[in-house]
């Protein structure tokens, strides 16, 4: 057995899970289970969807790398159940992921810590009249982005540039959602910053400037062309880099996220304000993953990163390490 099997024991990779983002946790499982293996780990996947979370306690793992993306694996539900199990788990805990799965509830609480992030007005999918439509407009303008309030890698993401085109936005935002967010829209630099680590102790990693086709960076742009454009260095200026790290730690540490995380964020193109979008608690690891991107530009490799996450993993009531029969 090695020393790595010796430290971590049994691993269960989590992956697939029944989110919208199905397909992109297995690409990102299916990565991370490879460079633990390569490193001499006990690590298997796992599948929520398939198989009851209650069998990682019969079959004795130790320990969980949260690889799933989106509700059911993202929001603080796959946490609590580990917690109830007391099996330690890569990430951030119930609440954090709770909070930063829902944009609108991010946003709350990024505002009355004056983090920086767009204007906007919530939607329910069941109010989408007329006079729910004339207040997006007075309030917001256009052009306006309009998204699930709960998904992510950009579905049900649309941007609105003509009156008319708002109508469908919701509409199809709704089938993917109850709540939609309406979102002031930032024209400039699209950027985005990981972490890693927790509280004072957590680092922003480099700057990534994402220079998309006809800046458009969607589910397809984001995974499956090779046309997207990722700089790291981002080329911005080094006091612009660092006041962007500055808000994503300050907006990573006020939601109480820990483990890695990836902050989205847009530039305003005539004032240089950064504003911040979202928040990702279990980001993606494929090969046009960011977060890898940015951590190997800080010397840390794909398998390295793995083995950083994994040994962070823990619970926030480790008290209840002994689980359940």
């Amino acid at each position: 057995m090695s020393a790595a099997s010796l430290q971590f024991g049994k691993v269960a990779v989590l992956m697939g899970g029944r989110s919208a983002e199905r397909e992109i946790s297995f690409m990102s499982g299916q990565g991370v289970l490879a460079a633990l293996r390569a490193q001499g780990i006990d690590a298997h996947p796992f599948d929520p969807a398939e198989r009851d979370l209650a069998e990682l306690k019969k079959e004795n793992f130790d320990r969980c790398f949260i690889a799933l993306h989106g509700r059911f694996g993202e929001d603080g539900t796959v946490q609590g159940a580990l917690e109830l199990l007391g099996i330690p788990y890569t990430g951030s805990g119930v609440m954090a992921s709770s909070i930063a799965i829902d944009k609108t509830m991010t946003k709350r609480v990024w505002l009355s810590e004056g983090v920086p992030t767009p204007k906007y007005v919530l939607l329910k999918n069941d109010n989408l009249g007329a006079a729910a439509q004339a207040q997006v407009l007075q309030t917001l303008g256009l052009p306006l982005i309009v998204k699930p309030a709960r998904e992510g890698s950009s579905i049900g993401v649309f941007k609105v540039v003509n009156a008319s085109e708002l109508q469908h936005a919701l509409e199809e935002a709704a089938k993917c959602d109850t709540d939609i967010l309406c979102e002031q829209f930032i024209a400039g630099d699209e950027v985005t910053c990981p972490v890693l680590g927790e509280g004072d102790n957590a680092q922003a990693l480099p700057v990534i400037r994402i220079v998309a086709p006809a800046g458009n960076y969607d589910y397809e742009n984001k995974y499956f062309t090779d046309d997207t454009q990722y700089l790291v260095p981002c080329g911005l200026p080094e006091a612009e880099e660092k006041a962007i790290q500055a808000h994503v730690l300050k907006a990573y540490r006020v939601l109480g996220c820990k483990g890695w995380g990836r902050v989205d964020v847009m530039i305003d193109a005539k004032t240089r304000q950064a504003y911040l979008l979202e928040i990702n608690t279990s980001p993606g690891m494929t090969s046009h993953s960011l977060v890898p991107m940015s951590a190997k530009a800080a010397g840390m490799d794909y398998e390295a990163l793995c083995l950083h996450l994994l040994s962070n993993a823990g619970l926030e009531h480790p008290t209840n390490s002994k689980g359940v029969a």
